[in-house]
């Protein structure tokens, strides 16, 4: 069975791209996977710095993420598209992330790993520019990122108060790409 880690790049408490990351884990977990949700305020970790991490090391939010990073098999991001690219809380994550300690490969939270990649937005593009910046990172640090993905536009009237997608056309889109992601990880892990 695969897993894979689902999270949104914002730490907005009711972030949209949270609720996209989620219904696309729904159809991940119909399609037979092992999901796990996590916010990353709950991994918070300063800006990286190679000085505060020769002095400090790297901080146990960080290694509590990359952890989880590498106990699967593969990532659902969402990220929102802040000045035509991903959010700055989701590179300080995968910056820290990528800091190699005693014992371990270089990337080796990500080199290998699948990507899907997602993105919501109020305006009509979806945080489309957001994505192409996040598939050209990911793909750098060694992940295979699957060519569909998701932006979703005018997403404030696609969700209810609680923050669940009720769109039924978005949900559609979003349970596919959860059932995509199984298919590509599954057939990257089997060779």
């Amino acid at each position: 069975m695969c897993k894979l880690l689902a999270f949104s790049g914002s730490l907005r408490q009711h972030s949209y791209n949270h609720s996209i990351v989620v219904a696309a884990s729904e159809g991940a977990r119909a399609a037979g996977c092992k999901v796990t949700i996590v916010h990353l305020n709950d991994f918070k970790a300063p800006l990286f710095s190679e000085e505060d991490e020769a002095v400090s090391g790297i901080p146990d939010g960080a290694k509590k993420l990359k952890t989880l990073m590498m106990e699967h098999d593969g990532f659902l991001i969402a990220t929102p598209e802040y000045n035509s690219s991903y959010s700055a809380a989701l590179k300080n994550a995968i910056d820290w992330a990528s800091r190699m300690e005693d014992g371990e490969k270089p990337l080796q939270a990500f080199k290998g790993k699948t990507a899907v990649i997602m993105a919501a937005s109020p305006g009509a593009l979806g945080g489309i520019r957001a994505l192409a910046a996040l598939r050209t990172l990911l793909a750098n640090i060694g992940m295979y990122v699957h060519p569909a993905q998701q932006a979703i536009g005018k997403v404030s009237g696609l969700v209810d108060t609680s923050g669940k997608v009720v769109d039924e056309a978005t949900l559609k889109k979003l349970h596919a790409l959860g059932k995509q992601s199984v298919t590509y990880t599954n057939a990257l892990k089997n060779g």
